[in-house]
């Protein structure tokens, strides 16, 4: 923890330019190529469990890829909708001031229609892999029982699929874990650089000294939240219905009250506030064309508002309170 607690400093100090991008533009094309190739061998995959049943990836495929509406009712629908949502929060870094702080430093000759259709296509293109490469595996050694792992499938199935590959799969996985641990800096670095620009705007100080301090900060709260596991144990059950030590408490906190909350007042912000053409005006002013600009202007003002309430009394768990049957 403290190692990478460390580099994310560093590469934070470093700057945007000579230290996420520097590195990013090297690291991250290794790892995209490493999931196609991965993804690719999966399919390939055969294995034979201890009840003579078979499995292979390309039917692993067909589980990923073909929907199962069996016992599906319109609650059960805006469940995996909501989920959705909520996925896109992460891979989007929607509500963390991080797509903001990027943005800033977006020269003015950038096509920003342009620049998000991009973000659209690599996020979706790069999701649709990761899921070819985790899924046909899980189901090949573990069956349809293995899904329920959760976020632990990528260190369940990857091993696996490694070993499969003889004496260059163990290569093959140091060099993708390599890759992977980068992919999770880089989401720290955005998460520590929103904080180091904004507090050295608010607070006028050098990059060099809210490094140092909002990294003492980060210390602090890490060492904190590792104790949890031990000196600070607790358990408590949390409005959502889950069960929660530290590090859920925190996560409860920041993910499933503070950035849907703080989504539904950006929206109301944008959409009635300000006004999308605020945004929109931004968008074109180099003299491009927004081609779903009254769409967005639709969706900020109707729709974007209502749906983060729902999302908002759905996470946090105020909806089976305030509708409790």
């Amino acid at each position: 923890m403290l190692l990478f607690l460390a580099l994310t400093a560093w590469v934070v100090y470093r700057g945007v330019e000579k230290g996420i991008e520097k590195y990013s533009r090297y690291i991250m094309p290794v790892l995209l190529l490493l999931v196609i190739g991965i993804a690719v061998f999966s399919l390939t995959l055969s294995h034979t469990d201890d009840s003579g049943v078979t499995r292979t990836g390309l039917q692993g495929l067909a589980f990923y890829l073909k929907p199962d509406f069996t016992g599906m009712t319109l609650r059960s629908f805006l469940n995996v909708v909501l989920d959705a949502m909520s996925q896109l929060f992460f891979s989007l870094s929607v509500s963390m001031g991080i797509m903001i702080t990027y943005g800033s430093y977006v020269k003015d000759d950038v096509d920003l229609n342009k620049a998000n259709g991009q973000i659209e296509i690599f996020d979706t293109g790069v999701a649709f892999l990761a899921g070819i490469m985790i899924i046909p595996a899980v189901y090949v050694f573990l069956g349809v029982d293995g899904m329920s792992s959760g976020p632990s499938l990528t260190f369940i199935s990857l091993p696996r699929v490694f070993a499969s590959m003889g004496g260059v799969g163990r290569i093959v996985g140091i060099v993708f874990f390599l890759a992977l641990g980068f992919a999770a800096l880089t989401s720290c670095v955005s998460v520590m650089e929103t904080l180091v620009a904004n507090c050295m705007e608010i607070f006028h100080k050098s990059r060099k000294e809210m490094c140092a301090m909002v990294g003492v900060y980060s210390l602090v709260t890490a060492i904190l939240i590792c104790l949890g596991y031990n000196v600070f144990y607790f358990e408590l059950t949390l409005p959502n219905g889950s069960a929660a030590q530290l590090l859920d408490v925190m996560d409860y906190i920041s993910n499933s009250f503070l950035m849907p909350f703080i989504s539904l007042l950006t929206s109301i912000l944008i959409g009635w506030v300000i006004g999308p053409k605020w945004v929109i005006d931004e968008v074109e002013k180099n003299g491009e064309r927004f081609g779903r600009a009254k769409l967005y202007s639709v969706m900020m003002r109707y729709v974007v508002p209502v749906v983060m309430l729902i999302l908002f009394l759905t996470s946090t768990g105020f909806w089976n309170l305030l509708f409790r049957h």
